[in-house]
């Protein structure tokens, strides 16, 4: 990992092509890192540069991410808050690794996968689409995911039932996904893509990182960022349950507050911290001197005005004035646009502060026609930033800037900011074709220019906005946590920029509300139905969310509750009505839960989708017969009903008709190659026809899909179990079991596989453990009672 010594000509050369300026301490110490090897306890895995708005820590970031390339042969990746999930930081990653001439394919293909099966999952209308559950309540349903044993945490409800039909919790998730989510590909990818992607991602990283000297992965605006990444990268960083990161790794977190104490603590050790302040005023001189200003009264004037803060100094130096424009009460911005003496400039400059972002078409949206081709100055500017392909008024000239306009001529920023909500309101109009709210919170072409409206309808009319702005929340909440983050982001920004105490603190108080991603919106629906004087409408269109999302974290009582009074404020709500009937299955009440597939057969009738319903209720009450004869005429009426289709297969298997239970599997994947679910089932069923090969081909194919899950390697050690390959089977328990050390039902298979092999006690110890982890767990209770009762225990 050694580096070729330069010589003295090329380092001044390129210290002046980076525009070298200060933060010598910060770099050398990033620099004397990559002398050090991984195994060095002096080695630091991650760097925290962080200061105040406007000290340049993005341009230190961008100076170090330079350096570590061009310096010491690393593959870098500039991650940025324009990053709005963990995947889309993940894709950030590996498009930029792919510029570099590295590419992830296994990574970009799964993420491909992902994005269009979830585009599918948001955009396709299934049968009963409007009335039926939401995508985005659905899609948020990961607690379901568990029973598939496809997540960690899958042990106390794999537990739960008798190992011969598969964690029945996936009926569950099954159940509540169909009404809107009917194709269910990739299920795991869609509800949980972090689990999934993640170790695509770093099995290519490692394999990347064995032909580089170094990775670095650089992450800006991270008091953004943080909230979103702090627990995956600490999982990256601490746990290997997700994959191992290679040691030659190196992050860069930068951003304005320190980190998270609760997700940093622990790990001072390998963190290296790099505070910035303002530029002493050596620097300071000495870029001024580099931009040719040395008349000492401009110097004093600009080192005043601009606080020796980077982003000010650049700036004023670009314009510096002469010693006669002093005015001790001026500020930097006020200086500033002094000095730029073309008026339209001037207006084009200011104006172009009004949108967060900034692309060609929302510059000429915000300035009259004749500033119309100033872009590209204005782009030059140095407070000017370029984020995923957008301009970004840095903070500390933008605040000010707003703050001019907005106690200027008040009536004239309520104009412009409506002006620019009209604009955005016609562009998400255009793009969604007419599609309905609730369904366009669901598209980024929707609800992206939906959130800049409401952001300067905000800023415009505050206390007029705000009702609308809390309701539209509603189905922001619906259609998952990400989109929820932006939408009360966008309230606290509003907030900020239009000096709104209520507006701010609805925003503080809804970000606050959904800092718990597990929680979904669960306490922001609280908050709205609490305090957000919603109209009765709003009101159940609050309770049917917050009850999807408390049946996705199985708070079934809480969820029932909701639908309920749902239904009472509207007996027509077709989504609480079917919410009612999957808790109620959940529950295991099925008799209630017919009842409720009932009321919703009465308000949509002839739907198929409300058939296949009853049919996968009947399936889940052992009533196999009667749930062939529901499944039977929805397969007839779509033959192409893959979903259909694995549940009277997973029947029929049931019905110990197998060879039929097969047809149904085969043609399902047929028409779903990656139906990881009929993947998982048809494995069952040919290793019940004793195909030990053909399950284990279905096993490999799952993997591949879902790598490293611990119900798939249950399944095949399932497969080894009844094959008689007694010990192979028990070597992927114990790999199952290390990935979740509750997985009951895993416990409870090896304990058959030791009892075959005479390992009595081994059994039983097996068969104790998964009986505490899950008192419920009706089958291993009585295996055990099997073996305490036959003698042969000790």
């Amino acid at each position: 990992m050694g580096r070729e010594r330069l010589s003295m000509q090329e380092l001044i050369q390129r210290r002046r092509n980076a525009g070298f300026v200060g933060r010598r301490r910060e770099l050398d110490a990033f620099r004397d890192n990559f002398g050090l090897p991984p195994e060095d306890a002096r080695h630091r895995f991650v760097f925290h540069v962080h200061g105040h708005a406007g000290v340049g820590k993005t341009w230190l970031t961008l100076l170090l991410e330079r350096t570590a390339r061009q310096e010491y042969g690393a593959l870098t990746a500039r991650v940025d808050e324009t990053a709005r999930s963990v995947p889309e930081a993940m894709a950030a990653i590996s498009e930029q690794f792919a510029r570099q001439g590295r590419e992830l394919t296994a990574f970009d293909r799964r993420l491909a996968s992902y994005r269009q099966r979830r585009h599918e999952a948001e955009s396709v209308p299934a049968v009963g689409e409007r009335q039926g559950p939401s995508t985005g309540g659905m899609v948020t349903a990961r607690a379901g995911l568990a029973g598939l044993g496809l997540v960690p945490g899958v042990g106390a409800l794999a537990g739960a039932v008798d190992p011969v039909p598969l964690a029945e919790g996936t009926d569950r998730l099954r159940a509540a996904l169909s009404s809107r989510f009917r194709d269910h590909k990739d299920v795991q990818l869609v509800l949980d893509p972090v689990e999934t992607l993640s170790p695509l991602l770093l099995r290519e990283l490692s394999e990347a990182a064995a032909t580089v000297p170094w990775l670095v992965l650089l992450f800006d605006t991270y008091e953004r960022l943080g909230p979103l990444l702090d627990p995956w990268l600490r999982t990256l960083l601490t746990s290997e349950r997700l994959g191992t990161l290679p040691a030659n790794t190196v992050l860069v977190l930068a951003g304005q507050t320190r980190l998270d104490p609760g997700c940093w603590g622990d790990l001072a050790d390998v963190v290296a911290e790099l505070p910035l302040e303002p530029f002493t005023e050596a620097e300071a001189r000495q870029l001024l001197t580099a931009k040719g200003i040395t008349d000492e009264p401009v110097v004093r004037e600009v080192l005043r005005l601009s606080g020796r803060l980077p982003v000010l100094v650049s700036t004023l130096a670009e314009n510096p004035g002469t010693g006669g424009d002093l005015d001790p009460s001026a500020t930097a911005v006020d200086r500033f646009l002094k000095w730029e003496r073309d008026p339209v400039r001037r207006s084009a400059a200011l104006a172009g502060a009004l949108p967060r972002r900034l692309n060609e078409d929302v510059f000429r949206a915000v300035v009259a026609d004749e500033g119309a081709g100033l872009f590209g100055w204005l782009r030059s500017l140095p407070f000017i930033g370029d984020r995923d392909g957008a301009a970004r008024y840095h903070d500390v000239v933008r605040a000010p800037m707003l703050r001019l306009q907005r106690t200027t001529s008040p009536q004239r920023w309520g104009a412009a900011h409506t002006r620019l909500a009209e604009t955005f309101a016609g562009w998400r109009e255009a793009a969604a074709g007419g599609l309905d709210p609730h369904d366009g919170w669901r598209l980024d072409s929707w609800n992206g220019p939906r959130l800049e409206e409401w952001y300067h309808l905000l800023c415009a009319w505050p206390s007029a906005a705000l009702p609308g702005a809390l309701r539209d929340g509603i189905d922001a909440c619906d259609a998952g946590p990400a989109v929820a983050r932006r939408w009360a982001t966008t309230l606290v920004e509003a907030g900020e920029d239009a000096d709104s105490d209520v507006v701010r603190a609805w925003g503080l108080h809804l970000v606050d509300a959904l800092g718990d991603e597990r929680r979904r919106g669960i306490e922001a629906m609280g908050l709205l139905l609490a305090r957000g004087g919603l109209d009765p409408a709003a009101r159940v269109a609050a309770l049917v969310v917050r009850g999807w999302h408390r049946r996705s974290v199985e708070e079934f009582d809480g969820a029932l509750g909701d639908f309920q009074r749902a239904v009472e404020l509207d007996p027509g709500n077709v989504r609480a009505h079917f919410g009612r009937a999957v808790v109620h299955r959940a529950t295991g009440e099925f008799t209630a839960a017919m009842d409720a597939l009932d009321r919703v057969d009465a308000l949509e009738p002839g739907s198929t989708w409300v058939q296949r319903e009853r049919g996968e209720t009947c399936r889940r009450a052992g009533r196999y017969e009667e749930a062939l004869a529901r499944l039977d005429p929805v397969i007839e009426a779509d033959p192409a009903d893959h979903v259909a289709l694995g549940s009277r297969g997973q029947t029929r298997m049931a019905l110990g008709r197998i060879q039929e239970a097969l047809a149904d599997l085969d043609r399902a994947i047929e028409l779903n190659g990656d139906y990881a679910w009929a993947l998982l089932r048809r494995a069952r069923v040919r290793s019940t026809l004793g195909d030990s090969a053909g399950a284990l081909a279905d096993l490999d194919r799952v993997e591949s899909l879902e790598p490293g899950v611990p119900g798939t390697l249950g399944e095949r050690g399932d497969v080894h179990r009844f094959a008689g390959r007694y010990e192979e089977a028990i070597a992927v328990y114990d790999r199952a079991l290390a990935l979740d050390p509750g997985y009951a039902w895993a416990l409870g298979s090896r304990a058959m596989a030791n009892e075959a092999l005479g390992r009595h006690a081994e059994a039983l110890a097996d068969l104790e453990r998964a009986v505490a982890l899950n008192p419920g767990y009706a089958w291993a209770v009585a295996q055990r009672e099997r073996l305490l009762s036959s003698g042969d225990s000790p």
